[in-house]
């Protein structure tokens, strides 16, 4: 198996991020065999798509690629970069543009939500978006990409990039990769809405659970979350209706690895009085020598790039011949 996945660098890195992304990612590269091999990468060229501040994106990259290692991503075990550093993404794409039809990228769901009735005025990296993430794929010649909802229709057009352009230019250049099914990941909400994803962009910091904030902080944030005045049932079916319940018992089951079930079959008939004290020492178990490791990571951020150089010189080896390979299907090398 090859794996692999990327993630836009953003800062202030929240309890949703490492539950729903972050943590599927470690185990990944933990149900990893001796022959497998696990790309992960940090999409800095992707995020040139939307305005941005340059000094920001550098430091955001840093912080996320120290994020991911603080949660348990080991640079030995997996190879983890960014795309900037690994020009044979940019010059993958600029091929695979010659192959990809307008047609199918006007069809891009994300290109229509995220350009909205401004269409004339985005830029074009942003409509070209997918075509950069089929090369990020097919570059590796990836047998598996972890999809979530939102991206199963990028991965059906990277292998119809890689159809065509094997179609094209008669070779066997791009296998046809699947969808990598990790464990469900969980959906975690606000602690001040239960209807709303929890998010770096919410105006509340009271909404979200930093990875960077301290473990009074943490206790605080989980005491004051917005809930109900009824106990918790034994039933996660009587949890409908109760969305800020029904979260923080998603939150609970994540962070102890358990089942809905077998949280509620602790505290069923008690109130958040009692169940609120116990998350919040469960959230700062977990979260509190993540703190500690990304607390140390960023107290040397020369080292942290030096690990990416190392991981994008990793993924070079691996991303040259691909590429080699594709210029001569096209003519471009004799």
């Amino acid at each position: 198996m090859i794996v692999v996945s990327g993630i836009q660098p953003t800062g202030n890195l929240h309890l949703g991020n490492y539950l729903g992304a972050i943590r599927q990612w470690v185990a990944m590269q933990d149900a990893m065999q001796a022959d497998d091999t696990c790309l992960f990468f940090l999409a800095d060229l992707h995020a040139l798509t939307q305005p941005l501040v340059p000094a920001e994106l550098a430091a955001n990259t840093i912080e996320m690629a120290a994020t991911l290692i603080a949660c348990g991503v080991d640079p030995d075990r997996a190879i983890l970069f960014n795309q900037a550093r690994v020009p044979e993404h940019s010059e993958l794409a600029w091929l695979l543009g010659g192959t990809a039809r307008v047609g199918w990228l006007n069809r891009m769901t994300q290109w229509k939500d995220k350009a909205g009735k401004n269409r004339e005025g985005q830029s074009v990296g942003l409509f070209t978006y997918p075509v950069l993430q089929a090369a990020d794929v097919l570059l590796y010649r990836a047998t598996h990409v972890p999809v979530g909802d939102d991206q199963k229709q990028h991965l059906e057009l990277a292998r119809d990039i890689a159809t065509k352009f094997n179609t094209d230019f008669a070779v066997e250049l791009f296998p046809q990769p699947e969808p990598y099914i990790s464990p469900a990941a969980p959906r975690i909400m606000s602690l001040r809405d239960g209807a709303a994803k929890m998010s770096k962009s919410d105006p509340s910091d009271a909404s979200r659970i930093n990875l960077i904030d301290d473990d009074d902080t943490i206790a605080q944030k989980l005491r004051r979350a917005k809930t109900d005045p009824e106990p918790l049932p034994d039933d996660p079916a009587a949890l409908a209706g109760r969305p800020e319940a029904q979260n923080l018992v998603t939150i609970y089951a994540a962070l102890a690895r358990q089942t809905g079930e077998q949280v509620l079959a602790t505290f069923a008939g008690k109130g958040f009085g009692q169940f609120k004290p116990a998350l919040a020492d469960l959230a700062v178990a977990e979260l509190s020598p993540i703190r500690a490791r990304l607390t140390q990571l960023l107290g040397d951020r020369a080292e942290v790039g030096a690990l990416l150089a190392q991981g994008a010189a990793r993924a070079r080896t691996l991303a040259a011949p691909t590429l080699l390979a594709a210029q001569r299907a096209s003519g471009l090398q004799i």
